[in-house]
């Protein structure tokens, strides 16, 4: 076989191109898999498909009339192994799960490498275009489309102050945001509420900040955003 054969040499470089430009994306939103991830699955993909779709280069000394070339099955071996690698990257992170977005990525490269070895370069690279297309429109989102923004807000008052779990909630409500779940501890000298609220932004979490700073009830609280 040639040595920088067109058939193997352009599916490879249109793998490694496609791979690169998302893995760029990926790294530049700092997600778990980065560039050289992105580019090593497409490269993988691509030479696994080129290798079926060749298989008479590397079958030299097998009878010509007992090869059944059938480059379609090593396709769900691929998507398998790559479904463990896309598992690895998924994660929890208190009540979020993240991830999601970079292991979709993954498939969608693994899948652009195993279109560019088998040949399919219109696909592939229609399919790397819309998948740009897609990553891209996250930005453009998450500015401008309305979002569910969640919290968890603490605020430990001393132990006699006469404040119920409801004047609590009544307290977030006036201030815009709608309590999910209240907890209440008392521990030692304090009493303590603790809520997961719907509704939460910076200026609703200021205002808040600053009637507590001056609640002298309140010996300590706590805003914390839920990650997005």
């Amino acid at each position: 076989m040639e040595l920088f054969n067109p058939q193997l040499l352009w599916p490879i470089v249109g793998a490694v191109v496609t791979g690169t430009i998302i893995g760029a994306e990926r790294e530049y939103r700092a997600s778990p898999a980065g560039l050289r991830t992105h580019i090593l699955v497409a490269l993988s993909c691509c030479l696994l498909m080129l290798a079926a779709v060749h298989q008479m280069a590397w079958l030299t000394e097998t009878p010509k009339e007992v090869i059944r070339i059938d480059p379609v099955r090593m396709a769900p071996g691929i998507l398998t192994g790559i479904g463990f690698l896309c598992g690895g990257v998924i994660f929890r992170e208190g009540f979020n799960v993240r991830g999601l977005t970079t292991a979709a990525s993954l498939w969608t490269t693994s899948t652009l490498g195993m279109l560019f070895g088998v040949g399919f370069y219109e696909l592939a690279m229609f399919g790397a275009i819309a998948t740009l297309f897609v990553l891209a429109a996250v930005s453009f989102t998450e500015r401008h489309a309305p979002q569910r923004r969640i919290a968890h807000i603490t605020a430990n008052y001393r132990r006699d102050a006469a404040v119920t779990r409801n004047q609590f909630s009544a307290f977030l409500a006036q201030n815009e945001m709608r309590t999910i779940t209240v907890d209440h501890r008392v521990e030692g000298a304090t009493r303590a509420y603790h809520a997961i609220v719907d509704g939460y932004s910076e200026e609703r979490a200021e205002a808040l900040d600053e009637a507590w700073s001056r609640d002298e009830s309140i010996v300590g609280f706590e805003i914390k955003p839920q990650p997005g």
